[in-house]
């Protein structure tokens, strides 16, 4: 193998990653649920568009473009593997909200395995260097990227076998979570209040807030959707109506530093694609404040909320796809 196929194969896998994992997935479920020809042709349609935008795009070497769409297409073909879940039912509402749990409790699997695995590896690491002899190249090489992707398949077909196990788990898990999530915000927030100081607008750091509010949209979806509906208002879910604020606030100092970046560099792929997502979960997040408050109130019942967070899921495999097949020939494949 000559010293540019070496340079290549990385580039392949951080284009070809998610389609290396998430087709055997949505086949998975596609057996599990059968689909009618129809539905098959529809669920091939994502995965075969994704595999063309990603490998036959001209993106420049190491260009922003290609990473933010590598990162982004996962998002929009997991939600093709929600078509497969649904066996083809994505207008019904509890068929999505149904999703929405299998990927909270997927997520949970993912995250054990990936604990279990790291400790597997040290250990091996461990008792070969005991021995003269270096496992890293060969763990880091193959055995890694190998485990994290057969772990995506593990980990649902441990969703689908053992689910009344993991449906005692999230509630307690979100339990768990609100108040510590809630509690970091509300610190931040009096820190920012305290300080008087906006925050850094480095890409970095912004990066960082974006996945903190991924991570607080996400509990807060997979808290909705671990809920009983049937059941009255209550303490917490008063406590979810505060994190939803704290995270309203932090999203809005976000898009004040984005908005200080742009004006400051003018706009690059990795400003304008933060932008979106920051301006969609302003959005997601708040309509739920308002539901949560109307909710909290006695003037609605819980289903309009759950409906708002199944009936949203579109906008972000939309924004995804946007990232993916729109940005790099609007920025010049750079």
């Amino acid at each position: 193998m000559t010293l540019h196929q070496d340079q290549e194969l990385p580039v392949f896998y951080v284009r070809n990653f998610s389609l290396l994992v998430l087709p055997f997935l949505a086949v998975f479920f596609a057996w599990k649920r059968p689909l009618p020809p129809a539905g098959r042709l529809w669920l091939a349609a994502p995965f075969v568009a994704g595999a063309a935008a990603i490998n036959l795009m001209p993106f420049a070497p190491g260009g922003h473009t290609m990473i933010l769409a590598a990162l982004h297409l996962p998002i929009a073909l997991w939600l093709a593997v929600g078509f497969a879940y649904a066996g083809g039912r994505v207008r019904d509402h509890d068929e999505r909200m149904n999703f929405v749990r299998f990927s909270g409790e997927w997520f949970i699997y993912y995250v054990l395995i990936a604990f279990g695995g790291g400790v597997l590896m040290g250990l091996t690491v461990f008792i070969f260097e005991a021995i003269g002899l270096d496992p890293e190249p060969l763990l880091m090489t193959w055995i890694l990227p190998c485990g994290a992707a057969g772990a995506v398949v593990i980990a649902a077909w441990l969703v689908e076998a053992k689910q009344s196990v993991i449906e005692n788990m999230a509630p307690v898990l979100t339990l768990l979570f609100t108040p510590l999530f809630t509690l970091v915000l509300l610190v931040f927030l009096g820190a920012v209040a305290w300080t008087g100081s906006g925050v850094v607008s480095g890409r970095e750091v912004l990066i960082g807030f974006d996945l903190l509010l991924v991570l607080v949209a996400g509990l807060v979806l997979y808290a909705i959707s671990a809920r009983d509906p049937d059941r009255p208002p209550g303490l917490f879910d008063a406590l979810q109506l505060l994190l939803v604020v704290c995270a309203l606030l932090v999203d809005a100092i976000a898009l004040w530093a984005i908005a200080a970046r742009i004006s400051e560099f003018g706009f690059s792929p990795n400003k304008v694609a933060a932008l979106g997502e920051n301006l969609i979960l302003l959005v997601n997040l708040g309509w739920s404040a308002v539901l949560y408050g109307r909710f909290l109130a006695g003037r609605v019942s819980f289903a309009p909320l759950e409906r708002w967070q199944t009936a949203y899921l579109p906008v972000y495999a939309l924004w995804a796809w946007v990232v993916v097949v729109v940005f790099p020939p609007l920025f010049g494949f750079r």
